[in-house]
């Protein structure tokens, strides 16, 4: 049994992606090539926004709009401690300091009120500039934006959807990478949109924001490559993993749907058994993981392992908080600090999820886990 079967899905778009890689070999355009534009235009359209820069991975989407907006010392950043170290690295990389928000028990995305409260914590010290809140959308489910983006409005700070998780989820048909001033996601090959390599791209309305972006993605590219009117990095999305996008993304919206059939098979199965995942009213997401919790970290163990001597694979997400990395020792957390994101990562784990995943799959999964 696959975690992620990403063969599965191949085996519907194959020759799509062949011809798709041919047309690159062709044209030999390997970077930056006709497919990148092509491919952003349907982003920006799924999505529902008007611009979208491809780049290389969701990491550099998550720096990128940090550089164009010229977040760096002095500048607080705020963002959930539950989530994988991209999401704080690129605050640290500007240098900026990253201020981490607890996050709700039910959903695992950031807490709003806890939000409010950090943020008027800092202003009040007045050591930092508060500049940005970079909510995430852990495990393919939208944080709670009518709240955020009222916080938001409320300092006058902006906003960066991290979507690297969501990208396909929903909130009342409004879709993932619409919100914010800016939003980041990944196709790492794992995600529900995933390419074959590494890859991401940046959603925005603003034409401003935009025209910083594409000049940011190419080392601060002025009116030619050797015209340099601000730093940048090298975030350039090669053509071939814009040409297999392109022929995933006519599987991607069925797949939404499929994979919401999985999750919802899956919690039948096992809310008997385990804490199963919470999708508030309205949402529909990406089900980038099925994440469920044990009652504590023994329990875990026991059931993982049970699950591993099945042959069934699993695994962890976060089961250390960033805020207890030692990359963010400097910045003084403790354990305690952040007591909800600390207890998810001691009982948190994930089982296999993608759109192919059977009836027959879950039942066997399910049934080991009561045996155990």
């Amino acid at each position: 049994m696959q975690f992620i079967d990403l063969k599965k899905q191949q085996s519907f778009i194959r020759e799509m992606i062949e011809e798709n890689i041919k047309k690159v070999l062709d044209h030999g355009m390997y970077i930056m090539g006709p497919e990148i534009k092509e491919l952003e235009t349907n982003l920006a359209e799924y999505a529902g926004t008007k611009h979208c820069v491809a780049c290389s991975s969701g990491t550099d989407a998550l720096l990128m709009p940090l550089l164009a907006w010229g977040i760096g010392h002095g500048d607080a950043v705020f963002t959930s401690p539950f989530t994988f170290i991209a999401s704080a690295e690129v605050i640290s990389l500007v240098g900026a300091t990253p201020i981490f928000v607890d996050i709700d028990k039910d959903t695992y995305n950031i807490d709003p009120e806890k939000l409010d409260e950090q943020i008027e914590r800092v202003k009040s010290e007045g050591k930092l500039n508060p500049k940005l809140i970079i909510p995430v959308d852990i495990f393919g489910l939208l944080a709670d934006y009518e709240r955020i983006e009222k916080i938001a409005d409320k300092h006058s700070l902006l906003m960066l959807e991290d979507a690297a998780q969501s990208f396909g989820a929903s909130y009342n048909n409004r879709r993932a990478g619409s919100y914010g001033d800016a939003a980041a996601t990944s196709f790492f090959p794992a995600k529900p949109l995933g390419c074959y390599g590494d890859g991401g791209a940046v959603f925005t309305d603003s034409d401003e924001l935009y025209d910083l972006l594409l000049s940011v993605r190419v080392h601060g590219q002025g009116e030619n490559k050797y015209k340099n009117d601000r730093i940048g990095i090298n975030g350039r999305i090669d053509s071939i993993q814009a040409a297999i996008l392109l022929a995933k993304m006519t599987l991607f919206e069925n797949e939404i749907v499929l994979r919401n059939e999985v999750a919802r098979k899956y919690s039948e199965a096992l809310k008997p058994m385990l804490v199963v995942p919470h999708i508030p009213e309205g949402n529909i997401s990406a089900w980038a993981q099925y994440s469920v919790l044990a009652n504590d970290s023994d329990h875990r163990d026991k059931v993982t392992a049970g699950l591993q001597k099945a042959s069934i694979p699993s695994a962890i997400y976060y089961p250390i908080p960033l805020h207890l990395q030692k990359a963010f020792e400097n910045l003084g957390y403790k354990m305690g600090d952040m007591p909800i994101s600390e207890d998810i990562g001691s009982r948190v784990f994930s089982l296999p999820m993608h759109p192919y995943l059977t009836d027959n799959e879950i039942d066997i999964i399910a049934k080991v886990i009561k045996s155990i």
